[in-house]
């Protein structure tokens, strides 16, 4: 239904996540530039990321293989625009619960799950219980959809929209509108 597919198995590494791991595998400033620098273009060469972190090929390999099976980097991601030119509308939407038992949580998250309209979701601490952000060709289908998520047995208490007029390049990073 979206005009994107995730190819994914990582999709972006955030700095603080890797200080968090660090304490299990004992991350040293160099693996986070080769995280870093492959977050930025997870392409490169090997050569071209030994280089990059001022290691020789041999040694940045061994420190990527340690990453990889470490499980701190979990895979690789490639963004395929199927139809560059086709109208797209994205919207980032605040949702809160009406209740927050586990169960509640669960059927949330397994609904969310089988839309292909919404590209990412996190659930998130204090007063909102989670954040979309739900790319389609208009707001009509983004009203169908909502209409949709509002069904009982999901359980959404209320919810906020947010149209996005503008995405903002990051390095690392992609735009979905």
């Amino acid at each position: 239904m979206t005009e994107h597919i995730i190819v994914s198995f990582l999709g972006g590494i955030v700095h603080d996540i890797m200080h968090a791991r660090s304490a299990k595998m004992k991350l040293d400033p160099i693996d986070l530039k080769i995280v870093s620098a492959l977050q930025r273009d997870g392409r490169m060469t090997k050569l071209k990321l030994a280089a990059a972190v001022a290691l020789s090929p041999a040694a940045c390999w061994e420190r990527l293989r340690r990453l990889e099976s470490g499980g701190v980097i979990k895979g690789y991601t490639a963004i395929v625009d199927l139809e560059p030119d086709a109208p797209r509308t994205a919207v980032i939407v605040e949702i809160s619960l009406k209740s927050h038992q586990q169960a509640d949580f669960r059927r949330f998250e397994e609904a969310v799950a089988r839309e292909p309209a919404i590209v990412a979701c996190d659930a998130t601490g204090g007063g909102i219980d989670y954040i979309m952000r739900v790319v389609v060709p208009d707001i009509d289908s983004y009203q169908r959809l909502i209409d949709r998520l509002l069904e009982p047995a999901i359980g959404i208490e209320r919810y906020y929209s947010y149209v996005v007029t503008k995405s903002i390049p990051i390095a690392g990073a992609y735009s979905r509108a």
